[in-house]
């Protein structure tokens, strides 16, 4: 495949997959901003994952560019912004990019694929789910830390042929909405364990929190059923089990979990790191998603609320952590 590749939005994702491209021997540029881009522009882009991948490419195998005139010739273009900036993306690419590019959402949320829409009418763009966790290391790397698959709406051409000999492989379903429902979730996690200030995997081994996630679950699933969406899990576990899965003694569930999905003692969620470096977080497209389903069917969902209230806390006034018992209050 010889399509010229640009990650729209280059954070720990973008830079990610990006990278796991160019060493596949992909044309990709990426498109981001601050000090990272500079940091990237300068050293190169260090890639790493849980399978043995381990390798460094050059400024010039993975060219990081802040100007979006890179996106002039380009054929396929993964969004990997944060929710909030999805519109102000969508508006670079419709002034830079030609109207024949497919535009893919690897993003948080279940609306982005339809803004994407809203501002390139004239683009085939495309809805996507990324089901693993990457993390920035302290030594610079960008890690996938935990296992999921990578997911695209199916259209024509296929991108399934870009990731030949990549380190990920592509997954294409003419219906990703119920995969997007199944991951969101999922991600209602990201905030509790920003909140909890402690790795994933350690969060997970811990039973308050995991029965926090649970409840939190079970309310998503209750405005899920409400609104007619039937979710699909991206993990081998289906998203109507996960609560009971979490609920098992810590000792059952990492039996259970050790053989479904593998989290490194690094990982940590997307949010964390946007607390870390005092960012708006995507909690409007995670536990903002539920509460507005939640609104729109009168159903009371009191821990998104909470934990939604503690996010916006930090926004605001910085970095604290809460325990299980202080969200729930």
């Amino acid at each position: 495949m010889t399509q010229r590749i640009v990650m729209a939005g280059a954070g720990s994702i973008g830079c990610f997959v990006g990278g796991v491209l160019a060493l596949a021997g992909r044309d990709v540029a990426l498109l981001g901003r601050g000090a990272l881009a500079q940091r990237i522009s300068r050293e190169g882009l260090h890639v790493s994952d849980n399978d043995g991948l381990d390798a460094h490419l050059t400024p010039q195998q993975a060219p990081m560019h802040v100007d979006p005139a890179c996106l002039t010739r380009a054929e396929v273009i993964f969004v990997t912004v944060k929710s909030g900036a999805t519109a102000e993306m969508g508006k670079i690419i419709a002034d830079h990019a030609p109207e024949d590019s497919i535009v893919v959402s690897l993003q948080n949320g279940v609306t982005n694929a339809e803004v994407l829409r809203a501002a390139l009418p004239h683009h085939d763009v495309r809805a996507g789910m990324v089901g693993f966790n990457a993390v920035q290391t302290p030594d610079g790397r960008f890690h996938r830390a935990t296992s999921g698959p990578l997911m695209a709406e199916r259209g024509d051409p296929s991108l399934r042929d870009l990731f030949e000999s990549a380190a990920l492989t592509l997954d294409e379903r003419a219906d990703l909405k119920p995969v997007q429902y199944g991951k969101l979730l999922i991600n209602l996690n990201n905030a509790l364990n920003a909140l909890s200030g402690i790795p994933l995997k350690t969060q997970l081994e811990q039973r308050d929190w995991r029965r926090l996630m649970a409840d939190q679950i079970e309310e998503g699933i209750a405005v899920l059923r409400a609104e007619g969406i039937d979710p699909e899990a991206a993990t081998p576990i289906p998203s109507k089990w996960m609560p009971l899965l979490l609920r098992l003694p810590t000792a059952l569930f990492k039996l259970v979990a050790r053989q479904t999905f593998r989290i490194d003692p690094e990982a940590r969620s997307s949010m964390a790191e946007d607390f870390d470096r005092g960012r708006k977080t995507e909690v409007e497209a995670l536990q903002g998603a539920i509460i507005a389903l939640a609104d729109k069917h009168g159903i009371a969902v009191p821990l998104n609320r909470s934990v939604r209230e503690a996010v916006r806390h930090v926004e605001a006034h910085g970095p604290r952590t809460f325990t299980p018992e202080e969200l729930r209050a």
